[in-house]
């Protein structure tokens, strides 16, 4: 019982820190959905509140892997997969922080659009990390892992479309470059979901 009770640890713990990564998400998705500049910084305390606790779910995981000494996978690919949960919430967290640091005063469409796909692959990260505790015999990660990376495939053409308008349109060079960076960063959190998808492929190629 107490095997069963620590190999669920980590499966259970990858599904907690996914959900905070969901939670930035919508939180952020709030944010730009109903976008007022003057509540930005309240929003980053909510927002860090959220990155703070999925941290200490992480920590806590890796307490607990530094005292065992059988797991179920590999220690390197434990470590793997928190970190590539955790990059996703902290990339979240970056988009908001560099709203604030640009001094955004209006939100753009297509910010709007990829926080969307966000939304949806920390939601299907959610589904897959539920279901990878049974990989072995699972009938959907598979599909999970493709339709998230279709997700990133649809958040890099958004990129390019954003990225295109903003240099055809633009003419201040601030907002230019307050737009190029907070796009990259959008960008950049679709990668990172894409990232933990590779992680779990890669742990079953591994241990089938």
């Amino acid at each position: 019982m107490k095997r069963a009770k620590s190999v669920n640890f980590y499966y259970e713990t990858f599904v907690e820190m996914a959900d905070y990564s969901l939670k930035a998400a919508e939180l952020l998705s709030n944010i730009v959905n109903n976008f007022n500049a003057e509540q930005l910084q309240d929003r980053i305390k909510e927002m860090h509140t959220i990155e703070h606790s999925a941290d200490k779910a992480r920590h806590k995981m890796i307490e607990k892997l530094a005292k065992e000494f059988i797991t179920p996978i590999e220690r390197e690919d434990i470590m793997a997969m928190a970190d590539a949960i955790d990059t996703v919430t902290d990339t979240i967290e970056d988009v908001l922080i560099r709203m604030f640091m640009y001094n955004v005063k209006k939100v753009k469409e297509n910010a709007i659009k990829m926080t969307g796909i966000i939304v949806k692959s920390c939601y299907l990260l959610i589904m897959a990390l539920n279901d990878f505790h049974n990989f072995r015999k699972s009938t959907k990660l598979h599909e999970l892992i493709v339709e998230i990376n279709r997700l990133e495939e649809e958040g890099d053409a958004l990129y390019t479309e954003a990225i295109k308008s903003l240099y055809t349109y633009c003419t201040d060079p601030k907002e230019l470059l307050a737009w190029d960076t907070i796009y990259e960063y959008l960008e950049k959190c679709c990668d990172s979901c894409e990232e933990v998808a590779d992680v779990i492929e890669n742990i079953v190629m591994k241990n089938s």
